[in-house]
């Protein structure tokens, strides 16, 4: 099992007028956490994507709110591969008030495998048997 923990600070451009993290920011951060869990198992998504015209593309995303996240608060994102199936994936973050642990929010990334050869005939495809087996020893559970 994998994760990956990436620790932040909330900034004042990341709040809404209300003084609270305003929520396109979660999904900003969840993006930037998914790619360093692909780094962190040694899938750089840049040169697979340059290499073999292979993505994983976003097909689904949600979000659950816990506790609003607040100006100058450090958080603690904890991203890890909870599903793998044939051609796609889903990743859960999971986003904590470093001070205490508490859950603030969970967001899930469901993403699949794609030929990108050709940009106006994207396809999915099964995960090649290499990266999928990468996917495997880094799913958890």
């Amino acid at each position: 099992m994998t994760q990956t923990i990436t620790e932040r600070k909330i900034a004042w451009g990341d709040l809404d007028a209300l003084g609270i993290v305003f929520y396109p920011r979660y999904y900003e951060w969840i993006d930037a956490c998914g790619h360093l869990f692909f780094e962190d198992i040694n899938l750089n998504l840049g040169e697979v994507w340059k290499k073999r015209n292979i993505l994983f593309g976003l097909v689904g995303t949600s979000f659950r709110y816990f506790k609003p996240g607040r100006y100058h608060q450090k958080i603690r994102i904890i991203t890890q591969l909870t599903q793998l199936e044939k051609k796609k994936l889903t990743l859960k973050h999971s986003i904590y008030l470093s001070t205490d642990n508490t859950l603030m929010a969970e967001g899930l990334e469901n993403r699949i495998c794609m030929n990108v050869s050709d940009p106006e005939n994207l396809r999915a495809i099964d995960i090649p048997e290499d990266i999928y087996a990468i996917l495997e020893k880094a799913k958890t559970g």
